[in-house]
C-alpha cells in the first residue's frame, strides 16, 4: 500500500512537468533534447545554444547513444522539441529509434537535423522520411568554384558562401540578411511535388556535389540551384522539421568568421550564419508563424446569441479572431485573404473576410435558398504560417407554412388570370340570361 501510495505521489509531482508539443495554451512552456555525437559538440556550437537558452528554451545535452534517453514518460512526451547533433550516430540508445522520432513528429512536435559527410544511413533515413534525399555518395561534398568563401590557401572551394535564401518574410524575419551564409557539407534534394518541404538555402547554378579528393569521371548526380542546402517541412499537423547537410553551419567558428564571397570585394565582419539561423530556428519553434483562431461566432444581423437553426434566405454574420504568437505574446494577425465558405457538399458561398485590424475579421451574406445541414468553413494555409482548418456545423430549415408572404408577386399574372376568368363568367352569365 505504501510503495502504490509513493507511485502516485511521484506522478502527480512529475507529470504536469511533462512537455507537450507547441499549444497556444501553454505557448512558452518549451523543452528541448539535443543528442550529441561528442559533448565536446556542445563548447564548439555554443553560440548556437545560447541563442535558444536566451529565448527561454530549456536544453538537456545527451550523448546519442546513452542507453537511459528516452522521449515519452508515463506515456506522455517529455520534450517539446529534438536536435539531433548527431550525423554519425548508426544507432540511439534508449528507446529511441527511427519510428519513436517519426512518431514524436506526428505528434506534432519540432525536429532539427544536422548532418555531415560521416551521416549515417539511420540519419539518411530520418531525412529521407522527411521529405529530403542527400546525395548517396558518401564521401561528395558540395563545391562551388565561383561561389566559394575566400580564404588564405586556395583548398578545394567545399567551403561556399550562399546567399540564396527563400523570399518569405515569417520563415527569416523581416531584417535583411547582408552577408553570405557559409556551408561544409552535403547536399540534398527535395520533391518539387512535395508542397510541405521548402529549400531554404539554395546552392548557386555553378555549385555541384561529388568527391573533393577525385577527379570527375562522370556528371555529377547533383547540380546547380537544385542542391539544397538547408530545408524546412511543415508537415499537416503543423510540427516542424529543420534539415542541414552541415553540422559546421550551428558552429561557434562559422559564426564568428570574417568572409569574402570570391567574385565579390566586399569584406563581411562576420558571416550570416548567427542571424540566419537565429531566425530560422525561431520559425522552427513556433516563435513566429503560429496562427491561432478563437472567438468564431455566427448570428442573424442584429442579434447577439448563436441560433441553432437558420431559415433559408436569413441575413447572418460571420466572425473570427485571428493571433499570431511572436515569441512573447499574441498579436494581431492582419491579411487581406481569409475566406469563409458556407458549405454543403460544395460552397454556395465564398466570402472574403474584412478585418479590423485589430485580429478580427468578419462579413455578412444571405444565407442561399436551399435548405440542408451547412458548414462554416475556414481553411487557410499560406507560406511559412500554421494552417487554420475551422469548421461550424448547421442546419438550414425552409419556410413554415405560415412564414410565407401572403401575396407573391411571382405569381401575380396568375391571380389575374383567375378574377378575369371569373369576371368573365359572370358578364357572360349576365349576358346570356338577359339578353333578348
Amino acid at each position: 500500500m505504501s510503495k502504490l501510495v509513493g507511485v502516485l505521489a511521484f506522478l502527480t509531482l512529475t507529470l504536469p512537468f511533462l512537455a507537450h508539443s507547441f499549444s497556444p495554451d501553454h505557448p512558452t512552456d518549451r523543452r528541448v533534447l539535443v543528442l550529441l555525437d561528442d559533448l565536446a559538440v556542445k563548447s564548439s556550437h555554443s553560440l548556437f545554444f545560447k541563442s535558444l537558452q536566451s529565448r527561454g528554451f530549456e536544453l538537456d545535452f545527451k550523448l546519442a547513444d546513452d542507453p537511459k534517453i528516452s522521449l515519452q514518460r508515463y506515456g506522455l512526451y517529455s520534450y517539446d522539441a529534438l536536435i539531433l547533433f548527431s550525423p554519425s550516430v548508426d544507432r540511439f540508445g534508449g528507446s529511441i529509434d527511427l519510428a519513436a522520432i517519426l512518431d514524436f513528429v506526428d505528434s506534432g512536435h519540432d525536429l532539427i537535423i544536422a548532418a555531415d559527410t560521416h551521416a549515417s544511413d539511420l540519419i539518411r533515413q530520418i531525412a529521407v522520411e522527411c521529405g529530403v534525399d542527400f546525395d548517396e555518395d558518401p564521401a561528395a561534398m558540395v563545391i562551388d568554384h565561383t561561389s566559394y568563401a575566400v580564404s588564405d590557401t586556395e583548398g578545394d572551394h567545399t567551403v561556399i558562401a550562399s546567399d540564396d535564401f527563400i523570399k518569405s518574410d515569417v520563415i527569416l524575419g523581416s531584417e535583411k540578411i547582408e552577408a553570405p551564409v557559409l556551408f561544409q557539407g552535403i547536399g540534398h534534394t527535395v520533391n518539387s511535388e512535395n508542397s510541405l518541404v521548402l529549400k531554404v538555402l539554395s546552392a548557386s547554378p555553378s555549385a555541384y556535389s561529388s568527391n573533393p579528393k577525385s577527379k570527375l569521371s562522370n556528371p555529377p548526380s547533383l547540380t546547380g540551384s537544385a542542391i539544397s542546402l538547408v530545408s524546412v517541412v511543415q508537415a499537416r499537423n503543423n510540427a516542424r522539421v529543420l534539415i542541414s547537410g552541415s553540422l559546421s553551419l550551428f558552429s561557434d567558428r562559422f559564426f564568428r568568421s570574417k568572409m569574402q564571397k570570391a567574385g565579390s570585394s566586399k569584406k563581411h565582419e562576420k558571416s550570416a550564419n548567427e542571424q540566419f539561423l537565429t531566425e530560422l530556428s525561431k520559425w522552427v519553434f513556433h516563435e513566429r508563424g503560429h496562427l491561432k483562431a478563437v472567438n468564431v461566432k455566427h448570428q442573424r444581423v442584429g442579434e447577439a446569441d448563436e441560433p441553432a437553426i437558420y431559415r433559408i434566405n436569413d441575413d447572418l454574420e460571420y466572425s473570427v479572431e485571428i493571433y499570431e504568437w511572436r515569441g512573447q505574446r499574441w498579436e494581431p494577425y492582419v491579411a487581406d485573404d481569409l475566406q469563409v465558405q458556407f458549405y454543403m457538399m460544395s460552397p454556395y458561398v465564398l466570402k472574403t473576410l474584412s478585418t479590423d485590424q485589430k485580429g478580427r475579421y468578419f462579413t455578412e451574406f444571405r444565407v442561399p435558398d436551399v435548405y440542408g445541414v451547412f458548414q462554416f468553413k475556414v481553411e487557410y494555409k499560406r507560406l511559412g504560417y500554421t494552417s487554420l482548418s475551422l469548421s461550424k456545423q448547421i442546419p438550414v430549415r425552409p419556410f413554415r407554412h405560415n412564414e410565407y408572404e401572403r401575396f407573391i408577386p411571382a405569381a401575380y399574372p396568375y391571380y389575374g388570370a383567375a378574377f378575369s376568368m371569373m369576371t368573365g363568367f359572370f358578364v357572360f352569365t349576365a349576358v346570356h340570361l338577359y339578353n333578348k
